[in-house]
Order: C-alpha cells, then sequence, then structure tokens
C-alpha cells in the first residue's frame, strides 16, 4: 500500500526528502515519543507581567505578548536594553515620534498594521504593511509610526538599545503613555 523507504540511497528516501523519523514511515502522525527530538512544552500559567531587569530572564515572549493588554509595559530592563510589550487598540498608533539616541525593534505577534518612517515628521516617505511574525528595525534620528489596521488589538513586543523608558514603566493607555513621556522628556 505504501512504498517502503529506498535504504539504497542515503540522500533521499522514496518521498523525496532527506530521511529523518517523520517521514521514513507511512504515517508522520503516529510516532513514538522516544523519537520525538524535544519534548512536550508543558501548559504554563500566565506570565506575570512586570520588570524582571536586570536579572537573568526567560520568557516565552511570544505568549507574554500576547497576553498583554497594557499599551505598554517594561517586562525587562537592564543598563543596555530594554524590552517592553505593547498593545495597540484596533484604528490606534504608538504616535508619532523620534529617539535620537537609540535604535528599536519590534516584532509583530498578531494583528496587523501600517509602519512609517522617514527623516523629518511632515515626510514619512518609507511605509510597510505588516503581520505576525514581521520585524521593524528603526535606526536612530528616524521618525516613526505603526497604526494598528487590523480588527483586533496589535501584540508586539519592542527592544531598545539603550532603554527608553524608566524601570518598571506600565502604561495602561496611550494616553498615560503621553503623559509619562512628556514628564520624562522623551
Amino acid at each position: 500500500m505504501y512504498p517502503s523507504p529506498d535504504y539504497s540511497n542515503p540522500s533521499m528516501n522514496n518521498w523525496g526528502h532527506p530521511p529523518n523519523y517523520y517521514n521514513m514511515y507511512p504515517c508522520p502522525y503516529i510516532v513514538p515519543d522516544y523519537w520525538r527530538p524535544y519534548p512536550e512544552q508543558p501548559v504554563t500559567a500566565p506570565i506575570p507581567l512586570r520588570d524582571y531587569g536586570p536579572e537573568p530572564f526567560v520568557v516565552n515572549i511570544e505568549e507574554a505578548a500576547k497576553q498583554n493588554n497594557y499599551f505598554r509595559i517594561a517586562l525587562w530592563t537592564g543598563n543596555h536594553l530594554q524590552l517592553t510589550l505593547m498593545s495597540i487598540n484596533v484604528g490606534e498608533d504608538i504616535g508619532l515620534e523620534i529617539h535620537p539616541d537609540l535604535d528599536q525593534f519590534i516584532r509583530i505577534e498578531e494583528s496587523q498594521g501600517l509602519v512609517q518612517m522617514g527623516d523629518n515628521d511632515r515626510n514619512l516617505d518609507f511605509q510597510r504593511y505588516v503581520y505576525d511574525d514581521f520585524v521593524i528595525i528603526i535606526p536612530a534620528g528616524k521618525w516613526h509610526n505603526l497604526i494598528n489596521t487590523g480588527n483586533k488589538p496589535l501584540k508586539l513586543y519592542s527592544i531598545y538599545a539603550p532603554p527608553q523608558h524608566p524601570h518598571g514603566a506600565i502604561h495602561q493607555t496611550k494616553a498615560i503613555a503621553q503623559a509619562a513621556e512628556a514628564e520624562h522628556g522623551h
């Protein structure tokens, strides 16, 4: 019924793939546990969202980002780098901003948006649509904004180097974030 693997050609099997346990046998969905390369991931409780820096830290960043409902929360702040989570409501944006002395990395985990960048705040000539798993790199000195164009909150994480927000920053809404940034001169 099923072709047997061609063991005479060690670089390919009969299905045109390099041989491994998943494709050497006719039904790849029934594979004994001891053949699986990694143990099943345990079901984890929600991640307590707070600033864990500057201590060593490991987290499932996709789960943390999707779990977050704050506009912005610092998840890890060190001396030279900061990791924040953001949730941007439907139709809202991060807000047009510039960071003269730091680079920024953003990864979209859920929903979609439009990123805009430019050399001045009236000419955002770089525009791209972004979706789940897209990365945005914002060089220091570029004006930028990210608008949620999806139908659910835009979930992302952002890395600033060096840190942009105070250790432990939590901004429940965009208005609170803007007030905090005005207070700290950002």
